[in-house]
């Protein structure tokens, strides 16, 4: 797993993270069987199997310490890249934004959050991706 060091020191990846995708959109793209149930249709399906993402999620259940996911998604599967630790309040106010369910799930990550990680790996700003939340 990588470090927030690490990230920070990787330009290509730092740059790479891709700020407004979100677990769902993620499904959407990348897998079969996701194509049609999402609402927001203001992205491009994967060309090919070239097709890459950098982005980060929260599982509601990593608590102790709360941390977010680094994930790295191709049309061939998903692999955890890095777990950062990140502030109480922006790991709760993030899930709650997002909306609680019942026996955990994973959650996007809300502007606050995005931008508390954004700052410490120096990447491009988040707004150049287009994000809503």
């Amino acid at each position: 797993m990588l470090t927030l060091k690490e990230i920070r020191r990787n330009r290509m990846l730092a740059s790479s993270i891709d700020w407004a995708m979100t677990p769902e959109k993620a499904v959407e793209l990348y897998l079969e069987w996701g194509i049609g149930w999402i609402e927001d249709k203001d992205f491009d399906l994967v060309a090919g199997g070239s097709d890459e993402s950098y982005y980060f999620a929260i599982y509601d259940w990593e608590i102790k310490p709360p941390l977010v996911t680094l994930i790295h998604r191709t049309v061939e599967g998903a692999e955890e890249i890095a777990k950062i630790e990140v502030p109480k309040e922006l790991f709760d106010a993030s899930c709650k934004e997002d909306g609680i369910k019942p026996g955990g799930a994973v959650h996007r990550l809300n502007r606050a959050l995005k931008y508390w990680l954004n700052v410490r790996i120096e990447g491009p700003p988040v707004e150049f991706f287009g994000t809503e939340h």
